[in-house]
């Protein structure tokens, strides 16, 4: 079964995830602390065979370039932000505490592509507005979604940042994560888990846009 262990990782406290089953492992967003990463690897008894990124901006990326090296393991990225990893002003890194760059990735994603890495299968679908290439991760096994920063726990990604696409936002959550069984779990790019159920139900975002 497809496990998931939740890291928050630097000052802007974004998610990393690692999702593991048996010995395996698949590495979301390695956004900070790379010796905090490779030490729950190590906890988990698990060794990565990939790393999916959900969109490039700076605190999604900082521990990229050190953890595809440590491990030798290549990185997956919606070809609309291939070349954000190696601009420091496209990843918004400018605006942090030190740019950062990356080598582009060895795969790009297709829309609506089903992956299988390993042991894990799972579908990605585009879910712009936040960045341009923003994509989220649908795992049937574990029944869960990575919504990067699409979809928070009552709340959406900004779209006040350069390259990002307001009037797309809301109908991608709408259309891809929201039409999901109500018992997958969400997991965001920031903030606590929450469920596609609590979202529909409670999210302000999308309520009022029901009651029109």
């Amino acid at each position: 079964m497809v496990q998931v262990k939740q890291i928050e990782t630097g000052v802007i406290q974004e998610n990393c995830y690692i999702i593991y089953k048996g010995s395996d492992a698949l590495i979301i967003d390695p956004g900070d602390e790379t010796s905090k990463i490779k030490n729950e690897l190590e906890l988990l008894g698990v060794t990565p065979l990939a790393i999916l990124l959900t969109h490039t901006h700076y605190d999604h990326i900082g521990a990229l370039e050190d953890m595809r090296v440590d491990y030798e393991i290549p990185v997956y990225v919606s070809p609309k932000e291939q070349e954000w990893l190696g601009d420091p002003q496209l990843n918004l890194s400018i605006y942090g505490t030190h740019e950062i760059t990356a080598r582009p990735a060895e795969f790009t994603f297709k829309p609506s592509e089903f992956i299988t890495i390993g042991p894990f299968s799972f579908k990605v679908v585009e879910t712009p507005g936040h960045s341009p290439g923003g994509v989220s991760f649908i795992f049937e096994e574990g029944k869960c979604v990575f919504s990067g920063d699409a979809l928070f726990k009552g709340s959406v990604g900004r779209t006040d940042l350069p390259g990002s696409e307001p009037e797309k936002l809301i109908p991608a959550v709408e259309e891809k994560l929201l039409t999901l069984p109500d018992d997958y779990t969400v997991y965001p790019g920031h903030l606590k888990s929450t469920t596609v159920a609590y979202e529909i139900r409670t999210n302000p975002y999308f309520r009022k846009r029901k009651e029109k």
